[in-house]
């Protein structure tokens, strides 16, 4: 089951990255907390390693008024109350860690899966991913290991207090470097950012060449297309390469100078020092003791150039993030939503689909562009009767599939209003809606699951039983059975391991096991012969009946399975009626035919009628309609 994240971005735009992630890192105090304060204890246990020693130097070795051993039992003991010290810190910081990664990675596929069809038409997905990915990330890396990071810096402080209380002119010697290495971290952080931000959305160009060269590798083997996109991920891969070369530079002239200043203390240490012994002003164990603090600084100092580059690079990642997030949604359930009371007296005989959904679904003046600017519907007006199917003809770019979009509001209307049952798509909310209007897309997708999973996608909790009556309905159940492991079988990604017309049955089969009122079928037999797709007609004319359907049609066949057919022409319905109507009427309307492509329109299906018409539509040939003629008006 899936936990909810305890906590979300905070959505004020004015607030620095770091205070609108806060709210995450708070969720998860207890535990980060534990790790700080483990962390701290530790700190505080290694520091006194070095006072015991140069005791043991001073007292044991040197003047021989203590036992040696009882020092070495002290370190001894000290080291493992450490080990075990650090073991529940990192313990405690890596479950941190991974709770935020987890909190965020949900944030973010919550926001995108509540985004409409129109921000996946202007986000390429090899960015959706890299931010996904490698983002998440960066930022979580710094939210939780950065505190942790500065308590281990906090060691500098520590370490510079016990140096004072055993001899204040070698501390001050000791601690002279360190506000030259403050400087120095302030200088490389305004160096690494702007690099950090180019590295990161160049990697995510570079996810998003691999991604569609993953996705259309078959489009690149037929067109033996390989060489240029191997150069065009060259090319993405060198513009990566300089810009890490850019930050390997920046490192390279930073890191050596905050890894080398701690050094120069020691040198101060053991010079200064070395005069004090002589002068008698302190001790040697002082000078040993005094090494190890400042070797125990090198380390923290080190880790503060690297928080520094976390830092700009989680600074980058998270702004690209935030880029998805504020990002708003035009198509929302709106605030007073509610499920629609079920419709009944809308059937003349009971149906498992009366309880949701009933009545004529209209388009009321729709005006619609994608948002690229693409015209689609220009001021549309269409009435489909409850229960009734209806055929929706038209030329390529004339909006047919649009309608399906705005019925199941993937996209919302730019003017005008689309209802069900009167109610105004808008006003329920999209869960409820787009449970009740089963869609079959011209290009079927199947997840990379076995083929009892893809058709029970909608309804996880299906039967076998209910799975094969959906699968038997849209013809598919005749080759399942053929498979090695039958409703098992795992296809493979995006189905490719099936034919067309194979992944287009299984998706009829997905949207009919939904059992929706309303059916949309964006020509969704385009991929399955003739023979197949008569079968498949037999079983939809029995699931289709008392729902109300929309069929996107270019085969004639397809179109005898509805009462009425539509003419759209330039985002417009320009005719309605039978099929024997309006090519006896509608010169526009044989066109259309005429000009489908082989195998949709009147050469492939000897079995569609001529529309009882002498006389050949403008447009239509002899060979089209010899071809169509064979069986009569019955079929149409």
């Amino acid at each position: 089951m899936r936990r909810a994240p305890k906590a979300s971005i905070d959505p004020d735009l004015r607030k620095s990255w770091l205070r609108r992630a806060y709210p995450l890192v708070k969720a998860h105090r207890a535990l980060l907390l534990s790790s700080l304060v483990l962390s701290f204890a530790g700190l505080i246990v290694q520091v006194q390693i070095p006072d015991v020693v140069r005791r043991g130097i001073d007292d044991a070795i040197v003047a021989r008024t203590a036992s040696l051993t009882t020092y070495v039992w002290w370190i001894a003991g000290l080291a493992v109350a450490q080990g075990v010290i650090n073991f529940l810190a990192r313990l405690y910081l890596l479950r941190t860690a991974y709770e935020i990664e987890y909190d965020l990675r949900n944030i973010v596929y919550a926001h995108l899966a509540r985004m409409p069809f129109g921000f996946y038409d202007r986000v390429q997905s090899g960015e959706l991913m890299s931010r996904s990915s490698s983002d998440i990330r960066a930022v979580q890396m710094y939210l939780s290991f950065g505190p942790s990071i500065l308590v281990q810096c906090t060691i500098a402080l520590v370490a510079f207090v016990l140096m004072l209380t055993i001899n204040v002119p070698l501390a001050i010697v000791a601690m002279a470097t360190m506000p030259i290495i403050g400087l120095l971290g302030v200088g490389m952080r305004k160096a690494i950012h702007p690099v950090s931000w180019l590295i990161q959305s160049r990697l995510a160009r570079l996810a998003t060449v691999v991604d569609e060269n993953i996705q259309g590798v078959r489009i690149v083997k037929s067109f033996a297309a390989e060489g240029r996109q191997l150069d065009a991920l060259a090319e993405s891969a060198d513009r990566i390469r300089w810009a890490y070369l850019r930050d390997a530079k920046i490192r390279s002239r930073w890191n050596p100078l905050l890894d080398n200043l701690p050094r120069l203390g020691l040198a101060l240490v053991l010079l200064v020092g070395g005069i004090m012994v002589i002068g008698g002003h302190a001790t040697v164990g002082t000078i040993v003791a005094f090494n190890s603090y400042v070797l125990m600084l090198q380390p923290p100092f080190r880790m503060l150039g690297m928080i520094i580059m976390m830092g700009q690079r989680a600074s980058a990642s998270a702004g690209r993030i935030y880029e998805i997030l504020d990002t708003g949604s035009e198509v929302v359930d709106p605030p007073s939503a509610a499920p629609p009371p079920p419709l009944t007296g809308l059937k003349t005989e009971p149906d498992p689909v009366d309880a949701g959904l009933r009545g004529d679904v209209r388009f009321e003046g729709v005006r619609f562009a994608y948002p690229n600017g693409t015209p689609a519907l220009d001021g549309l007006d269409l009435t489909i009767e409850a229960g009734e199917t209806v055929a929706v003809v038209g030329a390529t770019g004339s909006g047919k599939s649009t309608l399906g979009r705005l019925l199941a509001r993937f996209y919302d209307v730019t003017g005008g209003r689309v209802t069900i049952a009167g109610h105004d798509v808008r006003s329920l909310r999209l869960s409820s809606l787009r449970s009740q209007v089963g869609i079959v897309p011209d290009e079927p997708f199947l997840f990379s699951l076995s083929i009892h999973d893809n058709i029970a996608y909608g309804r996880p909790d299906a039967t076998r039983s209910d799975v094969v009556a959906a699968a038997t309905a849209a013809g598919a159940d005749e080759f399942v059975v053929d498979l090695p492991d039958g409703y098992d079988t795992v296809v493979g990604e995006r189905g490719y391991t099936l034919s067309g017309g194979q992944r287009q049955r299984i998706a009829i089969a997905r949207a009919l096991l939904l059992d929706p009122p309303v059916l949309v079928l964006d020509d969704a037999t385009s991929a399955i012969d003739v023979e197949v797709e008569q079968q498949i007609h037999a079983g939809l004319q029995t699931a289709m009946r008392g729902r109300t359907t929309l069929i996107v049609a270019h085969r004639l066949s397809t179109i005898a399975l509805a009462s009425r057919v539509v003419l759209v022409d330039r985002g417009r319905v320009v005719a309605t009626g039978t099929h024997e109507d309006l090519l006896a009427t509608e010169p526009r309307y044989g066109r259309v035919l005429a000009a489908a492509p082989a195998g949709l329109g009147f050469s492939a299906l000897g079995e569609a009628s001529a529309a009882g018409s002498s006389t050949a539509p403008e447009g239509l040939g002899f060979s089209a309609l010899g071809e169509a003629s064979a069986a009569g008006s019955s079929t149409a």
